[in-house]
């Protein structure tokens, strides 16, 4: 996909969250995670980031079922690694711990982003 590409899926992603995406995009937005601003289904070279913290270089990408297979684990693990050249950090949370453990989903990614941020 190229960068314009990118761009034009982010806008229709946004207004189509999956259920864990839009419960976490509720306590992440307007600075609510420890005053870390966070942008939802960013993009980012060809590819489209669930959320990403600009400060922390961060991206945190809620995983569904479909992650689980051995084609997908390839696709994450290559863009995870053009990301890491980039000096960006990926977070995976499974869609089921956003639903089950929110309150700890949060603390692991406020927590990342301040040590990134703190460098």
């Amino acid at each position: 996909m190229t960068t314009q590409g990118a761009v034009s899926r982010a806008r229709v992603l946004r207004r189509t969250l999956t259920p864990p995406e839009a419960k976490l995009w509720v306590c992440l937005r307007r600075r609510a995670l420890g005053g870390l601003k966070f942008r939802r289904q960013h993009p980012v070279g060809a590819y489209v980031l669930d959320f990403y913290c600009a400060e922390a270089r961060l991206a945190v990408e809620v995983d569904g079922q479909h992650h689980g297979g051995p084609e997908q684990f390839e696709k994450d693990t290559a863009r995870t690694a053009w990301l890491a050249k980039q000096n960006t950090a990926v977070l995976r949370i499974a869609a089921e711990r956003v639903r089950t453990d929110l309150e700890g989903v949060l603390g692991w990614i406020r927590m990342n982003a301040e040590d990134r941020v703190r460098g």
